[in-house]
């Protein structure tokens, strides 16, 4: 199977399993709780906080990292909460992943529009809250189009509002910007573990906690931290800042592979400002679930993983103005750090002549 989805998660560096082994252990130094006092608790607690200035290094200075189940709960926190403390209105934008928009729909967000390329337009004093909350993605995971975060960060702290970004497709891939407020990411999408994420709150933000118990995570968090996830996220982290130039260049290298190989499919999102290792495309006269079956020796996707098997269109693709009977035919595809050029190379033949069978124009 050649695996070209990396937007909807990535594999396990060898570097970030290493790291979890060690607290997976059956000795009592490796199973402890970190809230423990005794001696294996406090080393417990002290990878938690290694693993914590690790993530902490690929995010602005000035702000507290809080661990979480992963992205989908850090922007929940964010919202549901903190709208209870920011209570002048929420505003996002409409291509926001599933986690967020849901949220915002719930609190009868205004929603910030995109142009026919995926990005945002300039922001709009009258749909930008007074002492709320406003959410901007940095890279749309759908279509992988970059948006402009400091323009909207600007914008609302200039009406004493708070910016989240989702930063889950940027963070470790590209540097994040100033100006957020609230930040969440993901383990998965950077080759650590699932099931751990984090929010970044930057300091002098009062954010209510998201769980009440034992007063872990700061407080905010209640839950006995697991040291073995925390630990394969920091180390993910560690790599990621690591191999950035290599990874940057490595992607972009695959991205011109697929530019090469795939004439005649239209763009989905503008070719710049974009991550380059989402690639989300269309061919007219292409049934694209049909190509994912007749494909089948490629991992690919036709959208949001988490929206995957709704059998709904994009609602991105939709926000973009991209009608219906398109969308329906847009693929997405992701590479990264452990994709091999040959292994592209050959997915996209699959793909390209399962496409050509079906008579794509």
């Amino acid at each position: 199977m050649i695996y070209l989805d990396y937007q909807a998660t990535t594999p396990l560096a060898p570097e970030a399993r290493e790291a979890m082994l060690r607290w997976l252990a059956d000795d009592g130094d490796a199973f402890a709780n970190p809230s423990s006092t005794h001696k294996p608790g406090r080393a417990a607690a002290a990878a938690v906080e290694f693993a914590r200035d690790r993530v902490a290094a690929l995010l602005p200075p000035g702000g507290r990292v809080f661990f979480t189940s992963g992205a989908t709960e850090a922007l929940n926190w964010a919202l549901l909460r903190g709208a209870e403390a920011m209570p002048g209105g929420v505003a996002g934008l409409s291509i926001e992943h599933a986690a967020a928009l849901q949220c915002l729909e719930r609190l009868n967000a205004a929603v910030l529009p995109v142009d026919g390329a995926g990005l945002a337009l300039p922001p709009d004093a009258a749909l930008i809250p007074e002492n709320g909350i406003v959410a901007v993605m940095l890279v749309n995971n759908e279509v992988g189009t970059i948006q402009p975060v400091a323009d909207f960060a600007a914008a609302a702290h200039a009406k004493n509002s708070l910016l989240l970004c989702d930063a889950v497709q940027g963070y470790g891939r590209i540097v994040l910007p100033e100006g957020p407020d609230l930040i969440a990411i993901s383990a998965h999408k950077i080759h650590g573990p699932k099931g751990i994420g984090a929010l970044w709150v930057r300091d002098g933000v009062d954010l209510p906690p998201l769980l009440l118990g034992g007063a872990q995570e700061q407080g905010m968090r209640s839950g006995t931290v697991s040291p073995a996830l925390c630990a394969g996220f920091g180390a993910a982290a560690a790599l990621a800042a690591e191999r950035a130039d290599a990874d940057a260049a490595h992607v972009e290298r695959l991205w011109s592979i697929a530019m090469e190989m795939l004439p005649g499919w239209t763009l989905n999102g503008a070719a710049e400002p974009r991550y380059r290792g989402n690639l989300n495309i269309r061919r007219e006269g292409v049934n694209a679930l049909r190509l994912m079956s007749d494909a089948r020796e490629v991992a690919f996707s036709l959208g949001s993983a988490c929206g995957s098997g709704s059998g709904k269109v994009s609602h991105v693709l939709r926000a973009m103005g991209v009608s219906e009977a398109d969308a329906r035919a847009s693929i997405r595809l992701g590479w990264g750090r452990y994709t091999r050029e040959q292994d592209l190379r050959d997915g996209l033949a699959m793909i390209r002549d399962a496409a050509r069978l079906q008579g794509g124009n």
